[in-house]
């Protein structure tokens, strides 16, 4: 039992983490963006950057999936992560077709969602499973 507990904290603990790497390297894309009107630096960093957020998103997906299987609960946390790493991937395909006019908004959007999970996250407390059956 405290096995349990302590493998479902750790694996909450990795979710969290995860999602507050993605909403970071985010912000970091988004200030880094700007520096793109200002510096010769700019391009680089939200070159190198954008490999970083990718990474992060593949991480919260990995993250939710080890999160949700031993627990067995809702799926809905994958989902969502699997369609942020989707729009992650527009994302990458826009920035490198230099599509801004997408790609900025696109860029907002995740940020926001980012957000929200990492609000919904840190605010729900995890369910507490007994071990006897109902």
């Amino acid at each position: 039992m405290t096995r349990r507990t302590t493998a479902a904290h750790g694996g909450l603990t990795f979710l969290r983490t995860a999602i507050v790497l993605q909403t970071l390297t985010l912000f970091f894309q988004a200030v880094t963006a700007g520096l793109l009107l200002n510096s010769s630096h700019g391009y680089r960093m939200h070159d190198v950057g954008s490999k970083v957020m990718y990474a992060a998103a593949m991480l919260y997906l990995l993250a939710t999936i080890l999160a949700w299987r031993p627990g067995g609960g809702s799926p809905r946390p994958v989902l969502y992560a699997t369609g942020f790493l989707a729009l992650a991937s527009v994302q990458v395909v826009l920035g490198v077709a230099h599509v801004p006019s997408l790609h900025v908004p696109l860029g907002v959007l995740l940020f926001g969602l980012s957000v929200l999970a990492l609000g919904r996250l840190l605010t729900t407390r995890p369910r507490v499973r007994s071990g006897a059956p109902s």
